[in-house]
């Protein structure tokens, strides 16, 4: 449903929401080794989200990534979805034809509609403070 980069994506903004409440940095070497994910691909990723105003990146040798302890109750998983994806997943057809809409529908349309729509809402209401927070109290993981 969402790209590599985007999952990715994902999963860097929790860890350093988690670490951020707590009033650490992190690198991108530690991201990528909480994450489960290339290093060189989460520096694109991670550049991507601070060129997107959801992370900062802080230079020098008390460095890394950050979220403003403010604003991780405001960024919603959709902001994030948005920066690394756009916006094809809520308009992009279930069995991934080029031309599908309500005058020339897949077989799915309508079902997959629903489901847009479902997920569209997930996105736009979960931000990463209840995220983080699960992450933090040991209920919810990044890597098994």
């Amino acid at each position: 449903m969402f790209s590599k980069a985007c999952e990715y994506g994902i999963r860097a903004s929790i860890f350093i929401a988690k670490n951020s409440y707590e009033g650490v940095r992190v690198s991108p070497k530690e991201i990528s080794k909480e994450i489960d994910s290339p290093q060189a691909f989460t520096a694109k990723i991670l550049q991507e989200l601070v060129r997107h105003d959801i992370i900062k990146s802080v230079q020098g040798a008390y460095g890394g990534f950050e979220i403003d302890k403010d604003l991780i109750v405001t960024i919603k998983l959709s902001h994030i979805v948005e920066a690394i994806d756009g916006n094809k997943i809520y308009s992009g057809c279930g069995l991934g034809l080029k031309e599908c809409n309500e005058k020339r529908p897949c077989p799915m349309h309508d079902k997959f509609k629903s489901i847009r729509n479902d997920l569209k809402h997930m996105l736009e209401t979960t931000n990463l403070y209840e995220l983080a927070t699960g992450l933090k109290n040991g209920v919810a993981f990044l890597k098994i």
